[in-house]
Protein backbone atom coordinates (compact mmCIF):
# COMPACT_ATOMS: atom_id res chain seq x y z
CA UNK A 1 0.00 0.00 0.00
CA UNK A 2 1.14 3.15 -0.97
CA UNK A 3 1.85 6.77 1.13
CA UNK A 4 -1.22 8.10 -0.69
CA UNK A 5 -3.37 5.41 -0.23
CA UNK A 6 -2.74 5.24 3.85
CA UNK A 7 -3.71 9.18 3.86
CA UNK A 8 -7.07 8.19 1.92
CA UNK A 9 -9.05 9.71 5.09
CA UNK A 10 -7.51 12.79 3.76
CA UNK A 11 -9.23 13.06 0.53
CA UNK A 12 -11.71 15.96 0.17
CA UNK A 13 -12.90 14.51 -3.43
CA UNK A 14 -16.76 14.34 -2.98
CA UNK A 15 -18.29 10.74 -2.32
CA UNK A 16 -21.83 10.04 -1.72
CA UNK A 17 -21.21 8.23 1.66
CA UNK A 18 -19.66 11.51 3.47
CA UNK A 19 -22.41 13.60 1.74
CA UNK A 20 -25.15 11.70 3.78
CA UNK A 21 -23.82 13.36 7.80
CA UNK A 22 -23.09 16.72 5.17
CA UNK A 23 -26.68 16.78 4.47
CA UNK A 24 -27.86 16.05 8.20
CA UNK A 25 -25.29 18.72 9.52
CA UNK A 26 -26.83 21.13 6.84
CA UNK A 27 -30.86 20.28 7.75
CA UNK A 28 -29.64 20.75 11.77
CA UNK A 29 -28.33 24.16 10.85
CA UNK A 30 -31.07 25.55 9.59
CA UNK A 31 -32.91 24.75 12.94
CA UNK A 32 -33.95 27.90 15.37
CA UNK A 33 -30.92 28.48 18.25
CA UNK A 34 -30.90 31.34 20.49
CA UNK A 35 -31.05 34.46 17.99
CA UNK A 36 -33.14 35.19 14.60
CA UNK A 37 -30.34 34.83 11.78
CA UNK A 38 -29.96 36.81 8.38
CA UNK A 39 -29.97 34.66 5.65
CA UNK A 40 -26.18 35.29 4.92
CA UNK A 41 -25.33 34.27 8.33
CA UNK A 42 -27.31 31.45 7.72
CA UNK A 43 -26.05 30.29 4.33
CA UNK A 44 -22.17 30.49 5.78
CA UNK A 45 -23.48 28.76 9.47
CA UNK A 46 -24.81 26.11 6.73
CA UNK A 47 -21.61 26.19 4.25
CA UNK A 48 -19.60 25.00 7.31
CA UNK A 49 -22.10 22.47 9.28
CA UNK A 50 -22.25 20.90 5.61
CA UNK A 51 -18.48 20.64 5.69
CA UNK A 52 -17.39 19.24 9.54
CA UNK A 53 -20.72 16.66 8.54
CA UNK A 54 -18.33 15.99 5.22
CA UNK A 55 -15.24 15.65 7.14
CA UNK A 56 -16.79 13.76 9.95
CA UNK A 57 -18.09 11.28 6.95
CA UNK A 58 -14.59 10.85 6.03
CA UNK A 59 -13.13 10.55 8.93
CA UNK A 60 -15.19 7.59 9.90
CA UNK A 61 -14.93 6.01 5.69
CA UNK A 62 -10.66 6.53 6.81
CA UNK A 63 -10.99 5.03 10.30
CA UNK A 64 -13.23 1.64 8.71
CA UNK A 65 -10.42 1.14 6.04
CA UNK A 66 -7.38 1.92 8.57
CA UNK A 67 -9.33 -1.15 10.76
CA UNK A 68 -9.36 -3.39 7.83
CA UNK A 69 -12.65 -3.84 7.59
CA UNK A 70 -14.41 -4.81 4.50
CA UNK A 71 -15.55 -2.42 2.15
CA UNK A 72 -18.70 -2.14 0.19
CA UNK A 73 -18.46 -2.53 -4.22
CA UNK A 74 -20.17 -3.86 -6.85
CA UNK A 75 -24.17 -3.65 -7.16
CA UNK A 76 -24.30 -3.37 -3.02
CA UNK A 77 -22.19 -0.07 -2.56
CA UNK A 78 -24.07 1.28 -6.27
CA UNK A 79 -27.78 0.75 -4.50
CA UNK A 80 -26.39 2.59 -1.11
CA UNK A 81 -25.28 5.79 -3.23
CA UNK A 82 -28.64 5.93 -4.72
CA UNK A 83 -30.08 5.74 -0.88
CA UNK A 84 -28.01 8.30 0.12
CA UNK A 85 -28.29 10.51 -2.61
CA UNK A 86 -32.35 10.24 -2.05
CA UNK A 87 -32.03 10.96 2.02
CA UNK A 88 -29.60 13.98 1.17
CA UNK A 89 -31.79 15.79 -1.71
CA UNK A 90 -34.93 15.10 0.74
CA UNK A 91 -33.40 16.27 3.71
CA UNK A 92 -31.56 19.38 2.50
CA UNK A 93 -34.91 20.43 0.40
CA UNK A 94 -37.38 19.58 3.36
CA UNK A 95 -35.14 21.86 5.73
CA UNK A 96 -35.16 24.79 2.96
CA UNK A 97 -38.96 24.43 3.29
CA UNK A 98 -38.80 25.04 6.65
CA UNK A 99 -36.23 27.34 7.22
CA UNK A 100 -38.05 30.80 7.25
CA UNK A 101 -40.58 28.96 9.52
CA UNK A 102 -38.09 28.20 12.08
CA UNK A 103 -36.38 31.87 11.72
CA UNK A 104 -40.21 33.47 12.16
CA UNK A 105 -41.28 31.69 14.89
CA UNK A 106 -38.49 32.84 16.96
CA UNK A 107 -38.77 36.64 15.25
CA UNK A 108 -42.40 36.25 16.69
CA UNK A 109 -41.66 35.61 20.04
CA UNK A 110 -39.08 39.05 20.03
CA UNK A 111 -41.40 40.91 18.07
CA UNK A 112 -39.53 41.19 14.85
CA UNK A 113 -40.30 41.59 11.14
CA UNK A 114 -41.15 38.69 9.75
CA UNK A 115 -38.96 36.88 6.89
CA UNK A 116 -39.97 36.56 3.13
CA UNK A 117 -40.59 33.55 1.68
CA UNK A 118 -38.03 33.69 -1.12
CA UNK A 119 -35.14 34.24 0.78
CA UNK A 120 -33.80 30.36 1.28
CA UNK A 121 -32.97 30.44 -2.55
CA UNK A 122 -30.34 33.25 -1.43
CA UNK A 123 -28.99 30.77 1.17
CA UNK A 124 -27.67 27.56 -1.68
CA UNK A 125 -25.08 30.02 -3.39
CA UNK A 126 -23.33 31.06 -0.09
CA UNK A 127 -23.65 27.86 1.49
CA UNK A 128 -21.95 26.45 -1.48
CA UNK A 129 -19.62 28.53 -1.90
CA UNK A 130 -18.61 28.57 1.89
CA UNK A 131 -18.18 24.43 1.42
CA UNK A 132 -16.07 24.70 -1.72
CA UNK A 133 -13.23 27.18 0.17
CA UNK A 134 -13.01 24.81 3.36
CA UNK A 135 -12.44 21.88 0.54
CA UNK A 136 -10.05 24.01 -1.30
CA UNK A 137 -8.46 24.38 2.29
CA UNK A 138 -8.74 20.73 2.68
CA UNK A 139 -7.01 19.62 -0.16
CA UNK A 140 -4.40 22.22 0.18
CA UNK A 141 -3.60 20.51 3.65
CA UNK A 142 -3.98 16.92 2.19
CA UNK A 143 -1.46 18.10 -0.62
CA UNK A 144 0.90 19.05 2.01
CA UNK A 145 0.93 15.99 3.95
CA UNK A 146 1.28 13.94 1.17
CA UNK A 147 4.54 15.60 0.07
CA UNK A 148 5.76 15.79 3.78
CA UNK A 149 5.32 12.21 4.64
CA UNK A 150 6.66 10.59 1.23
CA UNK A 151 9.79 12.60 1.75
CA UNK A 152 9.51 11.15 5.51
CA UNK A 153 9.18 7.60 4.37
CA UNK A 154 12.67 7.61 3.04
CA UNK A 155 14.07 7.66 7.01
CA UNK A 156 11.27 6.17 8.95
CA UNK A 157 8.19 3.97 9.09
CA UNK A 158 5.61 4.29 6.71
CA UNK A 159 2.70 4.73 9.38
CA UNK A 160 5.15 7.18 11.43
CA UNK A 161 5.66 9.37 8.41
CA UNK A 162 1.75 9.75 7.72
CA UNK A 163 1.56 10.31 11.66
CA UNK A 164 4.52 12.90 11.73
CA UNK A 165 3.28 14.63 8.15
CA UNK A 166 0.20 15.31 9.47
CA UNK A 167 0.99 16.79 12.68
CA UNK A 168 3.37 18.76 11.27
CA UNK A 169 1.25 20.50 8.87
CA UNK A 170 -1.54 20.58 10.94
CA UNK A 171 0.96 23.00 12.94
CA UNK A 172 2.26 25.10 10.11
CA UNK A 173 -1.41 25.62 9.34
CA UNK A 174 -2.73 26.88 12.93
CA UNK A 175 0.30 29.27 13.32
CA UNK A 176 -0.35 30.41 9.40
CA UNK A 177 -3.42 31.14 10.47
CA UNK A 178 -3.32 31.89 13.97
CA UNK A 179 -0.11 33.52 14.52
CA UNK A 180 0.09 35.37 10.69
CA UNK A 181 -3.66 35.80 9.35
CA UNK A 182 -5.16 36.06 12.58
CA UNK A 183 -2.55 38.57 13.99
CA UNK A 184 -2.48 40.50 10.71
CA UNK A 185 -6.08 40.80 11.07
CA UNK A 186 -6.12 42.08 15.00
CA UNK A 187 -3.68 44.24 14.21
CA UNK A 188 -6.08 45.95 11.31
CA UNK A 189 -9.01 45.80 13.40
CA UNK A 190 -7.05 47.67 16.26
CA UNK A 191 -5.93 50.41 13.84
CA UNK A 192 -9.80 50.87 12.91
CA UNK A 193 -11.09 51.22 16.10
CA UNK A 194 -8.04 53.15 17.09
CA UNK A 195 -8.44 55.48 14.47
CA UNK A 196 -12.51 55.48 15.36
CA UNK A 197 -11.95 56.19 18.84
CA UNK A 198 -10.14 58.95 18.58
CA UNK A 199 -12.92 60.55 16.10
CA UNK A 200 -13.91 64.23 17.97
CA UNK A 201 -17.98 64.48 17.12
CA UNK A 202 -18.42 68.16 15.78
CA UNK A 203 -21.98 67.89 18.20
CA UNK A 204 -19.51 67.03 21.22
CA UNK A 205 -18.27 70.01 22.48
CA UNK A 206 -16.02 70.17 25.17
CA UNK A 207 -17.73 70.29 28.96
CA UNK A 208 -17.38 73.82 30.84
CA UNK A 209 -18.83 72.81 34.27
CA UNK A 210 -15.63 72.59 36.21
CA UNK A 211 -16.58 68.91 38.05
CA UNK A 212 -16.74 67.39 34.64
CA UNK A 213 -13.87 65.22 33.19
CA UNK A 214 -12.71 67.03 29.85
CA UNK A 215 -13.12 70.41 31.44
CA UNK A 216 -10.52 73.15 31.40
CA UNK A 217 -10.21 72.73 34.87
CA UNK A 218 -10.10 68.46 34.58
CA UNK A 219 -6.96 66.26 35.01
CA UNK A 220 -8.05 64.31 32.09
CA UNK A 221 -7.61 65.63 28.58
CA UNK A 222 -10.64 66.12 26.21
CA UNK A 223 -8.89 64.64 23.30
CA UNK A 224 -7.40 62.21 25.24
CA UNK A 225 -10.39 60.52 26.51
CA UNK A 226 -11.42 58.44 22.89
CA UNK A 227 -14.61 58.72 21.26
CA UNK A 228 -16.72 56.18 23.74
CA UNK A 229 -15.22 58.33 26.93
CA UNK A 230 -16.18 61.91 25.22
CA UNK A 231 -19.84 60.34 24.51
CA UNK A 232 -19.93 58.97 27.86
CA UNK A 233 -19.04 62.05 29.82
CA UNK A 234 -21.62 64.35 27.44
CA UNK A 235 -24.50 61.76 27.89
CA UNK A 236 -24.90 62.58 31.53
CA UNK A 237 -27.98 64.24 32.63
CA UNK A 238 -27.35 67.81 33.55
CA UNK A 239 -28.84 69.51 36.92
CA UNK A 240 -31.50 71.06 34.60
CA UNK A 241 -32.86 68.15 32.65
CA UNK A 242 -32.93 66.35 36.40
CA UNK A 243 -34.60 69.08 37.65
CA UNK A 244 -37.49 69.43 34.96
CA UNK A 245 -38.21 65.56 35.41
CA UNK A 246 -38.45 65.56 39.48
CA UNK A 247 -39.78 69.26 39.40
CA UNK A 248 -37.45 70.48 42.18
CA UNK A 249 -33.77 71.07 42.22
CA UNK A 250 -31.32 68.41 42.29
CA UNK A 251 -27.53 67.63 41.76
CA UNK A 252 -26.03 66.62 38.41
CA UNK A 253 -24.46 63.28 38.15
CA UNK A 254 -20.64 62.98 38.82
CA UNK A 255 -18.79 60.91 35.69
CA UNK A 256 -15.68 60.53 35.77
CA UNK A 257 -13.62 58.43 32.55
CA UNK A 258 -10.26 58.04 31.53
CA UNK A 259 -9.00 56.95 28.00
CA UNK A 260 -6.23 54.57 27.04
CA UNK A 261 -4.35 58.15 25.48
CA UNK A 262 -4.83 59.27 28.99
CA UNK A 263 -1.72 57.88 30.72
CA UNK A 264 0.73 54.72 29.28
CA UNK A 265 0.35 52.03 31.60
CA UNK A 266 -3.27 50.60 33.75
CA UNK A 267 -1.87 51.61 37.18
CA UNK A 268 -1.04 55.38 35.95
CA UNK A 269 -4.87 55.99 34.58
CA UNK A 270 -6.47 53.93 37.54
CA UNK A 271 -4.32 56.70 39.57
CA UNK A 272 -5.78 59.78 37.85
CA UNK A 273 -9.10 58.02 37.82
CA UNK A 274 -8.54 58.24 41.66
CA UNK A 275 -7.33 61.52 41.68
CA UNK A 276 -10.22 63.20 39.09
CA UNK A 277 -12.84 61.71 41.22
CA UNK A 278 -11.91 63.18 44.34
CA UNK A 279 -11.43 66.62 42.22
CA UNK A 280 -14.84 66.42 40.97
CA UNK A 281 -16.23 65.25 44.44
CA UNK A 282 -17.32 62.04 43.72
CA UNK A 283 -16.59 60.62 47.62
CA UNK A 284 -19.28 63.45 48.92
CA UNK A 285 -21.89 61.80 46.70
CA UNK A 286 -24.39 58.75 48.34
CA UNK A 287 -23.64 55.79 45.69
CA UNK A 288 -20.22 55.43 43.93
CA UNK A 289 -20.12 53.03 41.30
CA UNK A 290 -17.27 51.63 39.70
CA UNK A 291 -17.70 50.27 36.16
CA UNK A 292 -15.98 48.19 33.78
CA UNK A 293 -16.64 49.08 30.68
CA UNK A 294 -16.80 46.63 27.22
CA UNK A 295 -13.89 46.01 25.09
CA UNK A 296 -14.31 49.38 23.32
CA UNK A 297 -13.98 51.13 26.26
CA UNK A 298 -18.18 51.50 25.65
CA UNK A 299 -20.87 51.90 28.88
CA UNK A 300 -24.26 50.69 28.45
CA UNK A 301 -26.55 54.37 28.49
CA UNK A 302 -29.29 51.52 29.23
CA UNK A 303 -27.73 50.73 32.48
CA UNK A 304 -26.22 54.34 33.32
CA UNK A 305 -29.03 56.56 33.26
CA UNK A 306 -31.73 54.53 35.10
CA UNK A 307 -29.23 54.29 38.31
CA UNK A 308 -28.75 57.96 37.82
CA UNK A 309 -32.01 58.84 37.75
CA UNK A 310 -32.81 56.87 40.60
CA UNK A 311 -30.86 57.85 43.09
CA UNK A 312 -31.82 61.95 41.84
CA UNK A 313 -28.34 62.88 40.83
CA UNK A 314 -26.93 61.90 43.75
CA UNK A 315 -24.32 59.21 42.50
CA UNK A 316 -20.54 59.12 40.66
CA UNK A 317 -19.18 56.70 38.50
CA UNK A 318 -15.88 56.15 37.39
CA UNK A 319 -14.57 53.91 34.40
CA UNK A 320 -11.06 53.03 32.84
CA UNK A 321 -10.82 52.25 29.36
CA UNK A 322 -8.30 49.35 28.57
CA UNK A 323 -9.01 48.68 24.88
CA UNK A 324 -9.96 49.51 21.99
CA UNK A 325 -11.28 46.44 20.35
CA UNK A 326 -14.84 45.00 20.66
CA UNK A 327 -15.60 42.93 23.15
CA UNK A 328 -15.25 39.24 21.45
CA UNK A 329 -11.47 40.17 19.88
CA UNK A 330 -10.77 41.68 23.63
CA UNK A 331 -11.47 38.92 25.36
CA UNK A 332 -9.40 36.89 22.40
CA UNK A 333 -6.43 39.04 22.74
CA UNK A 334 -6.15 41.89 25.57
CA UNK A 335 -8.14 39.64 28.08
CA UNK A 336 -5.59 39.58 30.89
CA UNK A 337 -4.90 43.38 30.12
CA UNK A 338 -8.64 43.64 30.75
CA UNK A 339 -8.20 42.45 33.84
CA UNK A 340 -4.96 44.57 34.50
CA UNK A 341 -6.97 47.36 34.26
CA UNK A 342 -10.04 46.44 36.54
CA UNK A 343 -7.87 45.16 39.07
CA UNK A 344 -5.61 48.52 39.11
CA UNK A 345 -8.76 50.80 39.29
CA UNK A 346 -10.25 49.01 42.04
CA UNK A 347 -7.60 48.63 44.39
CA UNK A 348 -7.24 52.78 44.05
CA UNK A 349 -10.96 53.50 44.34
CA UNK A 350 -11.64 50.83 47.20
CA UNK A 351 -8.17 51.43 48.61
CA UNK A 352 -8.97 55.20 49.11
CA UNK A 353 -12.84 54.45 50.01
CA UNK A 354 -12.03 52.03 52.79
CA UNK A 355 -10.12 54.94 54.55
CA UNK A 356 -13.26 56.84 54.99
CA UNK A 357 -15.31 57.05 57.83
CA UNK A 358 -17.55 54.57 57.56
CA UNK A 359 -20.44 56.69 58.27
CA UNK A 360 -19.81 59.19 56.27
CA UNK A 361 -18.23 57.21 52.52
CA UNK A 362 -20.91 56.73 49.55
CA UNK A 363 -21.98 53.30 49.22
CA UNK A 364 -19.77 51.37 46.76
CA UNK A 365 -21.23 49.15 43.88
CA UNK A 366 -19.56 47.50 40.94
CA UNK A 367 -20.80 47.20 37.43
CA UNK A 368 -20.06 45.55 34.03
CA UNK A 369 -21.88 44.30 31.17
CA UNK A 370 -20.58 41.57 29.05
CA UNK A 371 -16.82 41.26 29.15
CA UNK A 372 -17.02 44.22 31.66
CA UNK A 373 -19.24 42.35 34.07
CA UNK A 374 -16.84 39.27 33.84
CA UNK A 375 -13.08 41.59 34.32
CA UNK A 376 -15.20 43.35 37.16
CA UNK A 377 -15.56 40.07 38.91
CA UNK A 378 -11.79 39.81 38.72
CA UNK A 379 -11.02 43.03 40.30
CA UNK A 380 -10.98 41.69 43.45
CA UNK A 381 -10.14 39.37 45.71
CA UNK A 382 -12.58 38.23 48.34
CA UNK A 383 -10.27 37.73 50.76
CA UNK A 384 -9.41 41.48 50.94
CA UNK A 385 -12.63 42.91 50.93
CA UNK A 386 -14.28 40.53 53.56
CA UNK A 387 -13.54 42.62 56.67
CA UNK A 388 -14.77 45.84 54.91
CA UNK A 389 -16.84 44.59 51.84
CA UNK A 390 -17.99 47.06 49.48
CA UNK A 391 -22.26 47.08 49.21
CA UNK A 392 -22.53 44.79 46.17
CA UNK A 393 -22.13 44.13 42.47
CA UNK A 394 -24.90 44.40 39.26
CA UNK A 395 -23.19 41.88 36.12
CA UNK A 396 -25.40 42.10 33.29
CA UNK A 397 -25.21 39.84 30.47
CA UNK A 398 -22.51 37.61 32.07
CA UNK A 399 -20.65 35.56 29.47
CA UNK A 400 -19.98 32.18 29.84
CA UNK A 401 -16.17 32.19 31.46
CA UNK A 402 -17.52 34.68 34.32
CA UNK A 403 -16.09 32.68 37.29
CA UNK A 404 -19.22 33.96 40.17
CA UNK A 405 -21.74 33.21 37.28
CA UNK A 406 -20.36 29.55 36.50
CA UNK A 407 -19.93 28.51 40.06
CA UNK A 408 -23.40 30.19 41.46
CA UNK A 409 -25.34 28.78 38.00
CA UNK A 410 -23.48 24.89 38.53
CA UNK A 411 -24.37 24.95 42.89
CA UNK A 412 -28.16 26.67 42.14
CA UNK A 413 -30.85 25.21 44.54
CA UNK A 414 -32.27 22.40 43.16
CA UNK A 415 -35.17 22.56 41.25
CA UNK A 416 -34.20 25.67 40.13
CA UNK A 417 -33.57 26.56 35.79
CA UNK A 418 -30.26 27.36 35.23
CA UNK A 419 -31.70 30.66 33.00
CA UNK A 420 -32.99 32.02 36.55
CA UNK A 421 -31.47 29.87 39.22
CA UNK A 422 -31.56 30.24 43.05
CA UNK A 423 -28.65 29.95 45.18
CA UNK A 424 -28.15 29.49 48.55
CA UNK A 425 -32.18 30.91 48.59
CA UNK A 426 -31.25 34.04 47.26
CA UNK A 427 -28.93 35.41 50.63
CA UNK A 428 -26.11 37.28 48.43
CA UNK A 429 -25.90 36.10 45.12
CA UNK A 430 -30.09 36.84 43.00
CA UNK A 431 -30.23 36.27 39.37
CA UNK A 432 -32.61 38.15 37.30
CA UNK A 433 -34.60 38.22 33.74
CA UNK A 434 -37.35 40.28 32.04
CA UNK A 435 -39.77 39.17 34.64
CA UNK A 436 -37.72 40.53 37.48
CA UNK A 437 -35.76 39.30 40.76
CA UNK A 438 -36.21 35.72 41.73
CA UNK A 439 -34.92 34.38 44.81
CA UNK A 440 -34.63 35.52 48.63
CA UNK A 441 -38.81 35.68 48.67
CA UNK A 442 -38.57 34.58 52.41
CA UNK A 443 -34.67 35.24 52.87
CA UNK A 444 -33.83 38.73 53.36
CA UNK A 445 -31.29 40.23 51.29
CA UNK A 446 -28.02 41.20 53.38
CA UNK A 447 -25.96 43.87 53.18
CA UNK A 448 -23.47 42.29 50.03
CA UNK A 449 -25.06 41.84 47.41
CA UNK A 450 -24.66 40.30 44.25
CA UNK A 451 -27.16 40.60 41.05
CA UNK A 452 -26.94 38.97 37.42
CA UNK A 453 -29.34 40.45 34.79
CA UNK A 454 -29.21 37.92 32.29
CA UNK A 455 -32.16 36.82 29.74
CA UNK A 456 -32.63 33.38 28.56
CA UNK A 457 -32.49 33.98 25.17
CA UNK A 458 -28.21 35.64 25.48
CA UNK A 459 -25.68 33.31 24.17
CA UNK A 460 -23.15 35.12 25.03
CA UNK A 461 -24.40 33.44 28.27
CA UNK A 462 -25.28 30.40 27.90
CA UNK A 463 -22.87 28.77 25.01
CA UNK A 464 -20.47 26.30 26.17
CA UNK A 465 -17.98 23.97 24.27
CA UNK A 466 -19.67 21.23 26.01
CA UNK A 467 -22.78 21.78 23.73
CA UNK A 468 -20.98 19.95 20.86
CA UNK A 469 -21.21 17.09 22.58
CA UNK A 470 -24.18 16.90 24.99
CA UNK A 471 -27.28 19.11 24.86
CA UNK A 472 -27.14 21.98 27.33
CA UNK A 473 -29.32 21.66 30.81
CA UNK A 474 -31.07 25.29 29.80
CA UNK A 475 -32.84 23.41 26.77
CA UNK A 476 -34.45 21.23 29.18
CA UNK A 477 -38.22 21.88 30.32
CA UNK A 478 -39.23 24.60 31.48
CA UNK A 479 -37.53 26.98 28.94
CA UNK A 480 -37.26 30.40 29.39
CA UNK A 481 -40.80 32.55 27.40
CA UNK A 482 -37.90 34.29 25.01
CA UNK A 483 -35.91 30.31 23.70
CA UNK A 484 -38.08 28.79 21.13
CA UNK A 485 -40.39 25.84 21.95
CA UNK A 486 -38.70 24.42 18.17
CA UNK A 487 -35.33 24.67 19.37
CA UNK A 488 -33.18 21.19 19.35
CA UNK A 489 -29.88 19.87 20.05
CA UNK A 490 -27.55 18.15 17.90
CA UNK A 491 -24.29 17.27 17.83
CA UNK A 492 -21.58 20.02 16.60
CA UNK A 493 -24.28 21.92 15.40
CA UNK A 494 -25.88 23.56 18.21
CA UNK A 495 -22.61 24.60 19.12
CA UNK A 496 -21.75 25.91 15.61
CA UNK A 497 -25.43 27.38 15.99
CA UNK A 498 -24.70 29.23 19.40
CA UNK A 499 -21.15 30.77 18.64
CA UNK A 500 -22.55 32.27 15.45
CA UNK A 501 -25.12 33.58 17.46
CA UNK A 502 -22.37 34.97 19.90
CA UNK A 503 -20.37 36.45 17.76
CA UNK A 504 -23.07 38.03 15.27
CA UNK A 505 -26.28 37.59 16.58
CA UNK A 506 -28.46 40.19 16.98
CA UNK A 507 -32.11 40.71 18.69
CA UNK A 508 -34.24 43.67 19.89
CA UNK A 509 -34.70 45.17 23.36
CA UNK A 510 -35.49 42.79 26.05
CA UNK A 511 -33.80 39.96 23.83
CA UNK A 512 -31.07 38.26 23.89
CA UNK A 513 -27.22 40.46 24.79
CA UNK A 514 -29.38 43.47 24.19
CA UNK A 515 -30.53 44.42 27.85
CA UNK A 516 -33.24 46.92 27.63
CA UNK A 517 -33.31 50.05 29.93
CA UNK A 518 -36.83 49.13 32.03
CA UNK A 519 -34.84 46.09 33.26
CA UNK A 520 -32.01 47.86 34.35
CA UNK A 521 -34.16 49.95 36.38
CA UNK A 522 -35.82 46.63 38.18
CA UNK A 523 -32.43 46.16 38.57
CA UNK A 524 -31.06 49.12 40.44
CA UNK A 525 -33.81 49.32 42.15
CA UNK A 526 -33.61 45.61 43.71
CA UNK A 527 -29.78 46.28 44.61
CA UNK A 528 -29.45 49.59 45.76
CA UNK A 529 -33.02 50.40 47.47
CA UNK A 530 -33.19 54.17 46.08
CA UNK A 531 -35.24 56.12 48.73
CA UNK A 532 -38.16 58.00 47.57
CA UNK A 533 -39.63 55.89 44.81
CA UNK A 534 -43.50 54.66 44.81
CA UNK A 535 -44.98 53.16 41.85
CA UNK A 536 -46.19 56.13 40.12
CA UNK A 537 -42.90 57.86 40.17
CA UNK A 538 -41.21 54.06 38.38
CA UNK A 539 -43.99 54.37 35.81
CA UNK A 540 -43.21 58.29 34.82
CA UNK A 541 -39.27 56.69 35.25
CA UNK A 542 -39.87 54.11 32.94
CA UNK A 543 -42.13 55.73 30.37
CA UNK A 544 -39.67 58.49 30.35
CA UNK A 545 -36.54 56.45 29.44
CA UNK A 546 -38.75 54.01 26.85
CA UNK A 547 -39.41 57.58 25.00
CA UNK A 548 -35.77 58.63 24.78
CA UNK A 549 -34.69 55.37 23.20
CA UNK A 550 -37.45 55.44 20.44
CA UNK A 551 -35.80 58.82 19.70
CA UNK A 552 -32.27 57.43 19.60
CA UNK A 553 -32.92 54.76 17.27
Amino acid sequence: MNIKSKLTWLDPRLSLPCLLPAAVFLAASLTPSLLPRPMLVQAVLSGLSFAVGYGLGAGWIALWRYLGLPAFGGRLARASGIVAAVICVSLVVVSLWHAVHWQNSLREIMGMEELPEFQPLLLVPVAVATFLLLLAVARVFRWLSVRASRGLARYVPRRVSIVVAVTVTAMLFWFSINGLLFGFLLRVADRSFQELDARIDDDLPRPTLASQTGSPESLVDWRDLGNQGRSFISGCPSAAELEEFFGTPVLAPVRVYVGLNSADSPAERARMALDELKRAGGFERSVLLLVTPTGTGWVDPAGQDPVEYLHRGDIATVTVQYSYLNSPLALMTQAQYGAETARALFQEVYGHWRSLPPESRPRLYLNGLSLGSHLSDLSFDLYDIIDDPFHGALWSGPPFRHQTWQEATARRDPGTPPWLPEFRKGAVVRFMKQDGVTGGKDNPWGNFRILFLQYPSDPITFFSPASAWRAPDWMDEPRGKDVSPSLRWFPVVTMLQLAIDMAVGTAPEGFGHTIAATDYIEAWLALTEPPGWDEAGLAKLRAFLEAREELDK
